[in-house]
């Protein structure tokens, strides 16, 4: 018998001060068996970095084909698809001709491993964007996984804040490829 996913619900209000978005979400995070607190919180995290009205969870750990989150627009083109953690270089490319824009998201031990291997192949991508969390930081935001959470994000001049009834996290991703965020659509 398969394990099955675990359910989390998150209250995640948003005040993007850079890009004028204001907007509380209430979201449902299935956490794949396999999957870590710090991945989820880190899926959580893009979220709200890129959160707009059409930003939707993928299937992720349980879909190849498909991203962690995503942005479709109503014709169902993919205008951008948001990866966590270190995916496979060929992965990237396949998802760079399928979007108008790639995020991946990198982490842990092995994040600065993994882009010293993919750096050459994906220079030439234009439509990527390859972000690195500090592992102090994801394993603080694992430590705000909770099966109820009430968060709210702030960002403001590219400084970016979590918070709960658990603590206060600041946020800075390293831009490796790109920029952090390019103009909504």
């Amino acid at each position: 018998m398969a394990i099955k996913a675990t359910v989390f619900k998150a209250a995640l209000q948003i005040a993007d001060m850079d890009r004028h978005y204001y907007a509380e979400h209430a979201l449902t995070l299935a956490r794949h068996p396999s999957e870590t607190d710090e991945r989820m919180m880190v899926r959580l995290f893009a979220f709200a970095l890129y959160a707009d009205d059409a930003l939707t969870f993928g299937r992720g750990i349980s879909g190849e084909d498909e991203p962690d989150l995503w942005h479709k627009d109503l014709t169902g083109a993919i205008k951008r698809w948001v990866v966590v953690g270190l995916p496979d270089e060929r992965a990237i490319r396949k998802a760079s001709g399928r979007a108008d824009q790639v995020v991946v998201i990198s982490y842990g031990r092995a994040a600065d491993i993994w882009w010293n291997q993919v750096n050459d192949k994906l220079q030439r991508l234009n439509n990527l964007t390859v972000l690195k969390l500090p592992m102090e930081t994801t394993l603080a935001l694992a430590a705000l996984a909770n099966r109820n959470m009430q968060l709210q994000c702030t960002i403001q001049e590219g400084h970016i804040m979590m918070t709960s009834d658990a603590g206060m996290i600041e946020i800075e991703p390293k831009v490796l490829q790109g920029v952090l965020r390019s103009v909504a659509f």
